[in-house]
């Protein structure tokens, strides 16, 4: 009876891998996330409680709604730029495919500011010489109206918000296009194969087929992308557009409040990342979800 084993032997092997359990949760746990979103809550109970802080903050605030359309507005556009150059990317067509590419390649080995300069005072004036020629062939055809109207457009007529959104637009559309022709790559090849077998035609088949699986698989890195793209937007400031960069040089080259100025500025990049990175992170965790049911 005394060599038999105790109960209790039993009961400490199966309280070992339970802490193992937890410790590892523990470990995995995003702390990091944490410490930026406590530094962010910091960062604007300080601002809300300085005077001269919040006197920065209400003056800067003005600009963030220029930010946020400039960034929707540029990243839908992108989007479409990007799937039509990605689906480009895979086409068999030798024009088609090289077309894309070399639109690819091209964006993605000029810097951004660059490419915002070039595209606000080059490319938008040779743009609207191009439609002035086409409106000009288009009145000479009997389209009066569609002429007339693309033959009075005039450079100055594109205001620097409009110039501003195309810019980001061209550029993001490049990197949104490696994107999408990844997703598309990653479904297996019997998916198309499949859906050819059942009538459908290529078209058919990319639409009802692979893209919707595709844009799921890479919806985590188009918010990822969309969360840059707000970052970069601070770029446009360099064609005088009231985004909260632009208002914010202006503060502090009236008041002569830099610190406050740009601690301001950066706050509220921070909380608008931190958001959007949250929604991020919520969408990605909901289609893991769905994918295990």
């Amino acid at each position: 009876m005394d060599d038999q084993p105790s109960i209790p032997l039993k009961d400490e092997s199966i309280s070992i891998p339970e802490i193992t359990i937890s410790e590892n949760k523990l470990g995995e746990f995003p702390w990091w996330f944490v410490g930026l979103i406590l530094i962010a809550i910091w960062a604007s109970f300080f601002i809300f409680s300085k005077e001269n802080y919040r006197e920065a903050f209400l003056f800067i605030i003005v600009g963030i709604k220029f930010t946020i359309v400039t960034s929707l507005t540029a990243y839908v556009i992108a989007t479409i730029l990007g799937l039509f150059a990605g689906l480009g990317r895979i086409s068999r067509n030798v024009v088609i495919n090289n077309l894309a590419t070399l639109y690819i390649e091209l964006i993605r080995g000029i810097p951004m500011l660059v490419l915002i300069f070039f595209i606000a005072f080059v490319g938008v004036p040779i743009a609207v010489d191009f439609l002035n020629k086409i409106g000009v062939l288009l009145l000479s055809l009997g389209l009066t109206s569609t002429g007339k109207f693309l033959t009075n457009l005039h450079n100055q007529a594109i205001a620097m918000n409009v110039r501003a959104i195309i810019a980001l637009a061209v550029t993001y559309g490049a990197f949104l296009a490696e994107i999408f022709r990844a997703g598309i790559q990653s479904i297996g090849k019997g998916q198309m194969e499949a859906s050819r077998s059942l009538g459908m035609s290529y078209k058919q088949a990319m639409q009802f087929v692979i893209l919707p699986q595709a844009i799921r698989n890479v919806l985590p890195a188009l918010g990822n992308d969309f969360v840059a793209m707000v970052k970069d937007s601070s770029l446009v400031s360099v064609l005088a557009v009231r985004d909260i960069t632009q208002v914010a040089r202006l503060y502090a080259g009236r008041s002569f409040r830099f610190r406050e100025a740009y601690v301001t500025l950066t706050v509220l990049y921070l909380i608008m990342t931190l958001a959007l990175s949250m929604l991020v992170r919520y969408i990605e965790k909901r289609l893991r979800k769905n994918e295990r049911t």
